[in-house]
């Protein structure tokens, strides 16, 4: 049984941890809410991205040669890159882990069928998850660890990779790995394919396509070469978004549950000290009874 002192040092030391976890939990929740604002914002310039490569593809039709490549694809699947975007620190529960376990399905799942696959891991936490079993196949990860707040120019740098990966030959098909916030206790890890993209199709009425005429400037074509090597930038940078606020509100999550932890271990400790308090007095007065009656 643990003496009066360590149950002292160990109550101390929960609670030490206890304020510190309580501190993440405040500075998670401060940030939070620009990371939230930041992630919302993004939403509707991401949607209205994907509606007008929608219109402009609609209007190209199903004409493979006029289409871009980036549009139209390889035409094979043979090889894949998997773009795993997670957070350069833990302490966020199942944040990194959820992610990197999507991934890693999907690797395991393509490899069993026979396709090359590469894994460009954004953030050093996902990346430490899947090394072990796809050391062979990863890229060095991309560090954002120094940049404060995401910014575009971060999600175009690793746009830029892909698109020269692309260029060379070196995949088919493109997929994006990231947490979609929904709130403080629910983020969907996600799984969305960027090259070639999937654009839904436009259905429009005949009433409406007889009197909505559109003429491009330049064609259809050179405005999608154009287009969609910012879509893929813009694409990622949504992820980057939406895992921000994701990893904050996991944080928050898993700092508050900590917190609460600490607590009651701390109860359950200053019980058991009280009670080996209490036994060690009366054995000592039981002591010191029976000194005095043996005198």
């Amino acid at each position: 049984m643990a003496s009066l002192k360590d149950l002292r040092n160990r109550i101390a030391s929960v609670k030490a941890t206890q304020k510190i976890t309580k501190a993440m939990q405040m500075v998670a929740a401060a940030k939070l809410r620009r990371a939230q604002a930041a992630a919302e914002d993004a939403r509707p310039f991401s949607q209205r991205m994907d509606a007008v490569m929608a219109n402009i593809a609609t209007a190209i039709g199903d004409d493979a040669a006029s289409a871009p490549k980036l549009l139209a694809g390889t035409g094979s699947d043979a090889s894949h890159l998997l773009i795993m975007c997670t957070a350069e620190r833990g302490l966020c529960g199942g944040f990194n882990s959820a992610i990197a376990r999507l991934t890693r399905d999907r690797a395991r799942e393509l490899l069993a069928a026979g396709k090359t696959v590469t894994i460009l891991p954004v953030g050093k936490k996902g990346a430490d998850v899947v090394r072990s079993e796809f050391s062979e196949i990863m890229m060095p990860v991309v560090d954002l660890r120094d940049v404060k707040h995401v910014g575009y120019e971060n999600a175009a740098d690793v746009a830029r990779s892909v698109l020269d990966m692309f260029n060379d030959g070196r995949f088919d098909i493109a997929t994006l790995f990231y947490s979609e916030f929904e709130s403080v206790i629910s983020q969907v890890p996600t799984a969305q394919q960027i090259i070639p993209p999937t654009i839904a199709k436009v259905e429009t009425d005949e009433s409406a396509s007889a009197s909505v005429m559109y003429d491009y400037e330049p064609d259809e074509g050179e405005i999608l070469a154009d287009l969609l090597p910012r879509n893929v930038a813009v694409q990622i940078f949504r992820a980057l978004l939406e895992n921000a606020a994701s990893e904050q509100g996991a944080r928050m999550s898993a700092m508050d549950n900590a917190t609460r932890n600490a607590g009651e271990m701390i109860d359950s400790l200053n019980l058991t000290y009280n009670r080996q308090r209490q036994a060690q007095i009366t054995t000592e007065l039981i002591e010191i009874i029976a000194g005095a009656e043996a005198l």
